[in-house]
């Protein structure tokens, strides 16, 4: 089984899309604490910046991932895509469906 590369961009640009707009809804989360407590509203200004904390950390995990997509899409173009870094095995396609991103195969995921 090969992979079909235009499964792959098409699997690729949805995670990409999905990413943008979750970085795009927690805009506001990631924005700077006020010191104003009003402004913050119940929650303890420690509460606001360990929620601000917890945003900033997921952005960065979002903005690896499009790394990760960039680097697979150089994958598909040079004919490297869906096969493992390690052993050279293909990557099963439904490895490949949950994260289209995968560089490695199962057992050598391990």
């Amino acid at each position: 089984m090969t992979v079909d590369p235009e499964k792959a961009k098409r699997r690729l640009a949805e995670k990409r899309a999905e990413i943008e707009a979750h970085s795009a809804m927690s805009a506001e989360a990631r924005a700077t604490v006020e010191l104003d407590q009003v402004a913050v509203g119940r929650l303890s200004r420690m509460d606001a910046m360990q929620q601000q904390a917890m945003a900033e950390a997921s952005e960065r995990a979002r903005q690896r991932d499009l790394v990760r997509i960039e680097m697979a899409e150089r994958r598909i173009a040079s004919g490297d895509y869906g096969f493992c870094e390690e052993c050279d095995e293909e990557i099963p396609d439904g490895r490949l469906a949950i994260d289209p991103m995968a560089t490695h195969c199962v057992r050598c995921a391990r």
